[in-house]
């Protein structure tokens, strides 16, 4: 009995409760009214710090490849109060971003009324999303039709998820010609080809000023490139993707180019493009062009870049050959390089040279250390894909090869992570060099210094070195010996030169640390012998 009285209290209680919040809720309502932000700011100017406070790259951005995430509880302020929830309800720039997902998207679209819109797909967590459901479909449907797409970056492993947004944001005949979209950015990073053929065949593109199409999307005619797009600034295209699409020859390629004159970057992968010219040397002048990066099989891509009527500098270059012979470094390449080097003023005073090795590839870039106060620092980049592991003699071959074309005098800087010997013909054009970094570091008779019996004997090869870096030593006879001979040769004049060593190193006795340490301004080395620093 006790026990019915008891649960009758509870529910009585509950049900106090329950009728209480909504007294509670009326009187916040009522406490907010009166909050002097609620009365005394202009809703557009509330409106205005709402759009403010969320901070995406996507709003009022110029067109770029990334886009923010929203942060959690960005629209937290939609709580605060009704007043607040209606501003921002009546503020389409606040949903002009849907988010990075299908779940965002579906949560945000309803309010974004008639603003331009970024459609965006990226993240881990767009992998699990289903093709677009009725409402999210009809929505973007919606947005074709009025026109108010400004840019759509998608990114996903999911066939069907792409296959879906892209067949929605296709005009058909009731309407709707894109012409607003300033940005695409699509990449199917999944097997499966994505057809995106009807989507250029149909839209205008009459804004479009960045294009990058990349992994595995079928394109059944190039030709509509061309058509569809004159204004772009930056384009980067994968143009050997699987069949059934087929890849743009060069005149189609050319035609391309051609029709957007105003391209400042351009980005090109895997470049085996059946060459359709006659063999005459036409070119395609590219007079505004900043960044250039090719990547793809040697002679094709050295073929496509002797037609580019480049500008006189650029601010960045990338080439990425796979499988050369050293007969196509030293006959093509280079030549071209030293070509590039020597019309670029930039790179007379001071140059950073750099180089690196693994997986088969051989990396080379180099960068203006101190450029001009007006003017950029250009950098280029050479990365040689090997098809197999080459021998110590051809790996140096390869090495002297692609830094010949590079003009030393002016090299202040200097780091090759290639464990080979640095030859002493080019450690003589490195006259003024302040920092080196090498690492494959054999210390034996004669290191770093000019052979004995030769017309350098007596040469400092590095007369400028201030900073010395040594990475994954050995030493030949057992002895720090040959390093200390050095240090006491290089500083003899009083020069103060710092040495780091690093990756795995020897163990060094304590005698020889502070022998060092009275050769060199400062020393840096692993206090465990093996570690690295």
């Amino acid at each position: 009995m006790w026990h019915e009285a008891n649960i009758e209290s509870i529910q009585a209680l509950k049900k106090q409760i329950d009728e209480g919040k909504g007294d509670i809720i009326e009187l916040k309502r009522t406490r907010n009214s009166l909050l002097n932000i609620s009365t005394r700011v202009p809703p557009e100017i509330l409106a205005r710090i709402f759009v403010c406070s969320l901070v995406w790259e996507a709003v009022n951005s110029p067109p770029s490849r990334d886009f923010g995430k929203l942060r959690k509880d960005s629209y937290n302020f939609l709580l605060v109060c009704h007043h607040w929830f209606e501003v921002a309800s009546r503020t389409p720039e606040l949903w002009s971003f849907w988010g990075n997902t299908l779940k965002d998207w579906k949560k945000h679209h309803r309010h974004s009324g008639a603003a331009p819109v970024d459609l965006v797909l990226y993240g881990p967590e767009c992998d699990h999303d289903d093709p677009l459901d009725g409402p999210l479909r009809d929505a973007v449907r919606s947005r074709v039709v009025q026109n108010t797409i400004r840019r759509v970056h998608l990114t996903s492993y999911n066939y069907r998820t792409l296959t879906s947004i892209i067949s929605s944001l296709t005009p058909d005949d009731k309407g709707g010609q894109n012409d607003n979209i300033e940005s695409i950015v699509w990449r199917n990073e999944g097997f499966t080809l994505v057809d995106v053929s009807d989507f250029f065949a149909r839209s205008r593109l009459s804004k479009l000023r960045l294009l990058d199409l990349t992994a595995n999307l079928q394109i059944s005619s190039w030709d509509c490139l061309k058509i569809r797009t004159t204004l772009l600034t930056v384009l980067c295209l994968e143009i050997n993707v699987s069949p059934p699409s087929p890849t743009p020859t060069t005149s189609q390629l050319f035609s391309i180019l051609t029709s957007n004159p105003n391209l400042r970057e351009l980005r090109l992968f895997n470049t085996a493009i059946p060459n359709d010219t006659d063999g005459s040397a036409f070119g395609v002048p590219l007079r505004y062009l900043k960044a250039l990066s090719l990547t793809g099989d040697f002679r094709h891509l050295f073929r496509l870049l002797h037609r580019l009527i480049l500008p006189q500098v650029l601010d960045e270059m990338r080439l990425i050959v796979c499988s050369p012979t050293v007969e196509d470094i030293s006959q093509i390449l280079t030549p071209y390089m030293r070509d590039y080097f020597r019309r670029d003023a930039r790179f007379q005073d001071r140059l950073e040279v750099s180089s690196s090795s693994s997986y088969g590839l051989i990396a080379v870039s180099a960068a203006v250390v101190c450029p001009q106060a007006t003017a950029p620092a250009p950098r280029v980049s050479l990365t040689v894909a090997l098809s197999y592991p080459l021998p110590p003699d051809l790996l140096e071959r390869f090495f002297t090869n692609l830094i010949a074309p590079i003009p030393l005098e002016p090299v202040v800087s200097f780091i090759a992570a290639i464990d080979i010997k640095l030859p002493e013909e080019l450690l003589l054009a490195m006259l003024n060099t302040e920092t080196l970094s090498i690492c494959g570091v054999e210390l034996s008779k004669g290191f770093l210094q000019p052979s004995p019996d030769g017309p350098h004997a007596k040469t400092k090869l590095l007369p400028s070195l201030r900073s010395l870096s040594l990475g994954n030593i050995s030493l030949s006879d057992g002895s720090w010996g040959h390093l200390t001979t050095y240090l006491a040769q290089q500083t003899s004049d009083k020069r103060i030169v710092s040495l780091r060593v690093f990756g795995y190193v020897p163990n060094i006795h304590p005698e020889v640390v502070n022998e060092i340490k009275d050769l060199v301004g400062e020393f840096i080395y692993p206090e465990i012998p093996g570690a690295g620093v």
